[in-house]
């Protein structure tokens, strides 16, 4: 991969990750919230179905912890394993895509 390209991925994994911290934070604290209101999953469940604000934010969340995932598997396979090349990219990108599909469908069942 060229210079260039491991550039643009060495600056998506830090847009991720500041993307994914105030996420974190925002999904502990509702957490927190709600066990200490005492909501049970059904609670929850009632409050965010329907919601488009829950849904960009954790639509959200999904696409940057997939991707920020993938490639930081990536890196963990170049390092540790010394695989690198194209059938290291295509399993990296295989997985993030794996990770985006499975993560997109419980936003829709939580919010839908």
């Amino acid at each position: 991969m060229s210079a260039r390209n491991e550039a643009r991925l060495w600056l998506a994994q830090r847009a991720t990750a500041a993307l994914l911290a105030p996420c974190v934070l925002v999904h502990l604290a509702t957490l927190v919230f709600a066990v200490r209101a005492g909501l049970s999953a059904q609670a929850i469940l009632e409050r965010t179905h329907g919601s488009l604000a829950w849904g960009v934010f954790y639509s959200a969340f999904v696409l940057a912890a997939a991707l920020h995932g993938a490639i930081g598997l990536r890196t963990v396979a170049a390092e540790w394993l010394g695989w690198r090349g194209a059938g290291a990219d295509a399993a990296s990108a295989f997985a993030g895509l794996a990770l985006a599909l499975l993560g997109l469908r419980a936003v829709a069942a939580v919010v839908l």
